[in-house]
């Protein structure tokens, strides 16, 4: 099968384990039992922008018409109940050579502003502008002026309301697909372990850069939640499939909260909500990396097991960031995902939404011919080349029946509203003169 995910966060990169690593600051304290945005439920648009495998430029907020679609897709979410989005500002067409201009980004301010939809902002998604070369100096100055004009435009448009922003969006698959696989920019081959320091890096510049200027700015660090088995007939355990699970799927996030590498500046607040993106590819054999185990497969995890493990590792606010599958499996996906929550959520973890990515439809990234189904609305193009949003029912209905037993989970977990006594009114001879 030839869909997003196998091609994108069921990989990581590991490099070998680091000396001199620091215990990261105590976590924040524990947050209210209440979703971060108004549903729980959200939704993200795909806005990639980078180079693929054959060198080929692709963008696909343009490819799906979502750029000059902005307005109509937001009101659609509203109508569907998905009050909140991860919206992509690409950095390669804001940045012209140092010189900033966002004007590729105002439809989806004013679009998500007139429709009362929420937006964390994805400011790195894969592309970077194409004279830049990560490795130098100048990568992370650049980067971190343009978080801060970033930054400076979001708080414009707020109307002081919090601001989200994700700076680099999976650094651990950027670091394979770009450093290892040659399948990204800057199409490297064995620089992986390099790749990541470098786009941590930059990440930590660039939060630093947003609350110079929006000091309340809440970060949300997206990485793939990724683990892998030994082979079938493998019964004694695997050392490199050990190492995998319990060091390199969190490097980037320890990078990110000074756990290890803390010369690059990291610290619990940077890492700020942990966002993990899952998938059903998500999980693997040991060195068949594109054939994820069946969703039957015994020696598959539990979701809820793996959001656990993060939690314990790190404290505070979980965001399932990205999720979703493909075709009819849609609605089974999005009710077992939900159910995992639900089940999370009774213990007390704090997990504060899932956003369903992506939501429209979408072409491959190395296929563009080839169209993936996986949202809540299919993409069907019409004589006059627009690409019309066809809505899948079955996970409309899913996404309906998820909403209302995740509400119910929280309405259970809000504590009880305060009882008064009714005041003790005085007997009539005492109102007598």
């Amino acid at each position: 099968m030839n869909s997003h995910p196998p091609d994108d966060s069921h990989k990581l990169l590991a490099f070998p384990p680091q000396p001199g690593r620091r215990k990261p600051p105590h976590p924040p304290a524990k947050p209210p039992p209440e979703p971060l945005f108004e549903s729980f439920f959200f939704a993200g648009f795909e806005c990639s922008a980078t180079t693929n495998l054959h060198g080929a430029w692709f963008d696909q907020i343009a490819a799906t018409g979502h750029d000059r679609e902005a307005d109509a897709d937001y009101r659609r979410l509203r109508e569907a109940g998905l009050l909140a989005a991860r919206e992509g500002i690409r950095w390669p067409l804001v940045d012209r050579r140092g010189k900033l201009d966002f004007s590729s980004a105002l439809p989806f301010f004013e679009a998500s502003r007139r429709h009362g939809i929420e937006v964390i902002w994805d400011l790195f998604h894969y592309g970077y502008p194409d004279d830049l070369d990560p490795f130098h100096p100048d990568f992370v100055k650049r980067f971190a002026a343009y978080c801060h004009a970033a930054a400076r435009l979001v708080g414009a448009h707020s109307e002081g309301r919090v601001c989200y922003f994700t700076p680099v969006n999976e650094p651990s698959f950027l670091a394979w697909a770009g450093g290892m696989a040659g399948r990204f920019a800057p199409h490297l081959r064995d620089r992986g372990p390099e790749l990541k320091v470098a786009l941590i890096r930059a990440a930590i510049a660039g939060i630093d850069a947003i609350r110079a200027e929006l000091p309340d700015a809440r970060i949300v660090n997206a990485d793939p939640l990724c683990r892998v088995v030994p082979p079938i007939d493998h019964l004694d355990p695997h050392a490199d499939a050990e190492d995998f699970n319990h060091r390199a799927v969190f490097e980037s996030w320890d990078m990110l909260c000074g756990r290890t590498l803390p010369e690059l500046g990291g610290s619990r607040r940077h890492l700020d909500i942990v966002g993990v993106n899952y998938y059903w590819t998500n999980q693997w054999e040991i060195g068949r990396e594109e054939r994820p185990l069946a969703f039957d497969d015994p020696r598959r995890q539990p979701f809820s097991r793996l959001l656990r493990q993060v939690w314990r590792r790190y404290g505070g606010e979980i965001l399932v960031t990205e999720t979703s599958h493909v075709d009819d499996m849609r609605p089974i996906w999005l009710n077992t995902v939900a159910d995992e929550c639900d089940k999370l959520l009774a213990e007390g973890v704090p997990i504060r939404g899932v956003c369903l990515y992506p939501i429209l439809g979408m072409p491959e990234w190395h296929e563009p011919e080839v169209w993936t189904r996986m949202g809540l609305w299919d993409l069907e193009p019409q004589p006059d080349g627009r690409l019309a949003r066809r809505p899948y029912a079955p996970m409309f209905e899913a996404l309906q029946a998820a909403s209302r037993r995740i509400d119910a989970r929280f309405a259970a977990l809000r504590p009880p509203a305060a009882v008064f006594p009714e005041p003790a009114l005085p007997e009539p001879a005492a109102l007598r003169p």
